[in-house]
């Protein structure tokens, strides 16, 4: 049996090693020796031969290179009756004679059974002076040999032992017959000892410790510069935590309780974020939801570092794409407002990642769901599910294998293709999952709405802010509107109206000042017809006041705007904000005083506050920075910097940093031309924008970046 069959299993292999004693392998474990029979026996003696008397019980050593154990050179009497010790048996040779000295043991004597195995007290340990080791033993006069006791050997992993020789050692036979029971228990002279157990437990856990330490530190040296920035960004969040207790308030504030309370769709705003308070209700602690906001805040920056470093780019541009998001003073405050903008910020940065690495439909799905998600919290995200859609069926990614129903709709791979790459009808079924993922919840949500306003969609407002974004360059003179869109127009030059969103809630705005509310069904009719009416007959006015309010996202300094009271709730107060004054949020502090069980103001801890306001008067990243990043992919792309791939893998609209650069680009140019800028509008797409920039860095200084990421995301 020199060779085994190929498909034998390697436990049988092993064990069969063992069974036969093939040379090479370790032999099994000596088996431990039986109970010994019952009496004290008289003396024992070390054969000098492996010819033994007929009276010769077990001999008193074994085979030490196999561990065997060993007999005490003491029976097991009392010190009151010690034992007699007869001449030694007769032998058909005489001595012979030697010069060794006269303790030494005789070899002709026969050996006397072993003591009997009781739990006694401990055998004491021979005199040094009269033991010898396993050696034939030289002649003696002396009649009275002593017996030698040898330790057992460790049991070690090293290579096997070597058999006896038989013609010097004898094997333990039991005796013919027994007066105690079998079972009787060992001594601790001839106990057979194994490996130790809690020894190699201990080991395997300290290999354990030392391996995990090993990848720990092996982990913080690659990424410590943004482990570093994460740090700093926890703690500064920390900071505003402690400074700002539980919250601070933003006039939507309380509309989003009042609908977490009352679940129902509202009328401006989608009722996501709402649901987000609903689930933490249960801990009744604003606190708690602006904990939770900040973590978002640090999820969203391990998100743009993980997809940089996933998709081949540099760490240190990794680390530099994460610093606006986890250290921008005004993305912290923004995070500690009771507003949508962090879940949503979170949402699209998870959907936008997830739908970059969509290669099964499994992560297509999950992509569309975080974009229904990002619908529901705000009306924005929207033509976002078809940015992403047609980014997943025009990229021309490496897809493995997809489920087999869709195994049919795949092409074969033509010649110029390469191994793995989908083809049209491949990338079509990952589009089609997306769109699909994500439009069902949005369909629902609007039914939702349907069954509670009568009308399809996901709010009620569109055509409130629609008009008040065209009241900024619309002239009736010019539009010559029907007499039932007459009654909205303003005689005020356009340069010398207010900004739009006082044509949405001023009291003396002709939109405000018809009868019922403002936004029911007719008076969104209504103002969404005269909205296009304007955008048709005045286009290229629309075009210039769309890129009048883009434009202040990227300014150098910040100007205040729209108007000092909103201006003044994105920077860290000084002194507690006052109480709503309107009565939509006069009447949503009591729900919120329902929601936290306790009182809701503002409250603030100095010095903690003010470390933060200092920090936020120095730590914020310029709209001109921002236009700077985004201006970085495509000129780098047009210029041909970027590191040379086949043309299948990275064209133009299959580029990877092409889906955030779009995604960040929507974000800051739809709110310009369908309401108005804000501040907070803007954050959101800063970190898409980042991400977009570092990903320029793909394949240089050396880093290897052919392969596409699986759907795992491993930066370690």
């Amino acid at each position: 049996m020199e060779r085994w069959p190929r498909g034998a299993s390697a436990w049988w292999r092993r064990n069969a090693y063992a069974w036969l004693g093939r040379p090479g392998r370790p032999p099994a474990r000596p088996t431990p020796l039986p109970a010994l029979p019952g009496g004290p026996p008289e003396h024992a003696a070390t054969p000098a031969t492996p010819a033994t008397t007929p009276e010769a019980g077990p001999p008193a050593t074994a085979d030490a290179s196999a561990g065997a154990p060993t007999t005490t050179d003491e029976p097991s009497t009392t010190p009151e009756d010690p034992p007699t010790t007869p001449d030694p048996a007769p032998t058909d040779e005489p001595p012979a004679t030697t010069d060794d000295p006269p303790d030494a043991p005789h070899p002709a004597t026969a050996p006397e059974p072993a003591p009997p195995l009781t739990a006694g007290p401990p055998a004491t340990t021979p005199d040094p002076a009269t033991t010898t080791a396993h050696e034939p033993p030289a002649t003696t006069d002396d009649p009275h040999p002593v017996v030698t006791a040898v330790p057992d050997p460790p049991i070690t992993a090293g290579p096997p032992a070597t058999t006896p020789d038989p013609a010097t050692t004898t094997a333990h036979e039991p005796p013919a017959t027994t007066e105690g029971p079998a079972d009787a228990p060992r001594s601790a002279a001839t106990a057979v000892p194994g490996p130790s157990v809690t020894a190699g437990g201990l080991g395997r856990a300290r290999a354990a410790r030392a391996r995990i330490g090993g990848r720990l530190g092996d982990f913080g040296g690659r990424h410590r510069w943004f482990l570093a920035v994460f740090a700093l960004g926890a703690a500064l969040r920390a900071l505003a935590m402690l400074g700002y207790r539980p919250a601070i308030w933003f006039p939507d504030s309380y509309t989003y309780v009042v609908t977490a309370l009352r679940p129902r769709p509202d009328l401006v705003r989608p009722a996501g974020y709402s649901m987000f308070l609903r689930a933490l209700e249960p801990l009744h602690s604003f606190g708690a939801v602006v904990f939770a906001q900040h973590l978002l805040g640090l999820a969203t920056g391990v998100l743009v570092y993980a997809a940089v470093v996933r998709w081949g780019g540099r760490r240190w541009a990794a680390a530099a794409a994460a610093v606006p998001v986890l250290l921008d003073a005004y993305q912290i405050e923004l995070e500690h407002l009771l507003v949508s903008d962090s879940l949503f910020m979170f949402l699209v940065a998870a959907a936008v990642v997830t739908g970059m690495g969509a290669r099964t439909w499994r992560a297509a799905c999950a992509a569309g769901l975080l974009l229904a998600a990002a619908t529901v919290t705000r009306t924005v995200g929207l033509p976002l599910i078809a940015i992403v859609a047609a980014w997943v069926l025009l990229h021309r990614t490496a897809v493995p294998a997809v489920h087999r129903a869709v195994l049919r709709l795949l092409r074969r791979p033509r010649p110029g293709r390469r191994a793995g790459e989908a083809g049209i009808r491949g990338r079509a079924w990952l589009a089609g999952v997306v769109a699909v993922a994500a439009m069902v919840p949005v369909l629902g949500y609007a039914g939702w709405f349907a069954a509670t306003y009568h009308r399809f969609g996901i709010v009620g407002s569109n055509g409130v802010f629609l008009y008040a974004r065209a009241m900024s360059f619309a002239d009736c003179e010019r539009m010559r509107p029907p007499a039932d869109l007459a009654t909205l127009c303003d005689p005020t030059p356009p340069a010398l109206r207010p900004p739009s969103q006082e044509y949405v809630w001023a009291p003396e705005a002709p939109l405000v000042q018809r009868p019922g509310i403002t936004f029911t069904r007719e008076t969104d009719e209504l103002a969404g017809r005269f909205a296009f009416l304007a955008i048709r007959t005045q286009p290229l006015d629309y075009a210039r006041s769309v890129l009048s309010e883009l434009s202040r996202s990227f300014t150098w300094g910040r100007p205040v705007y729209p108007d000092r009271e909103i201006y003044d709730y994105y920077e860290f107060p000084e002194h507690p904000p006052p109480p709503p004054g309107r009565y939509p949020a006069m009447a949503g502090a009591q729900f919120a005083l329902r929601y936290e069980r306790g009182p809701i103001g503002t409250a603030i801890a100095e010095p903690f506050a003010g470390w933060i306001r200092a920090y936020q008067d120095v730590a914020r990243l310029p709209g001109a920075v921002l236009l700077i990043v985004l201006l970085v992919p495509p000129v780098v792309a047009a210029a041909g910097r970027r590191r040379a791939r086949p043309a299948s893998q990275d064209g133009p609209a299959g580029a990877p940093w092409t889906l955030p650069w779009g995604i960040a680009a929507t974000l800051l140019v739809i709110p310009a031309a369908t309401a108005e800028f804000d501040y907070r509008y803007v954050l959101p797409a800063v970190p898409l924008a980042c991400l977009a920039a570092a990903l320029m860095t793909r394949g240089q200084g050396g880093r290897s970046g052919a392969s596409l990421p699986g759907d795992s995301m491993n930066i370690v």
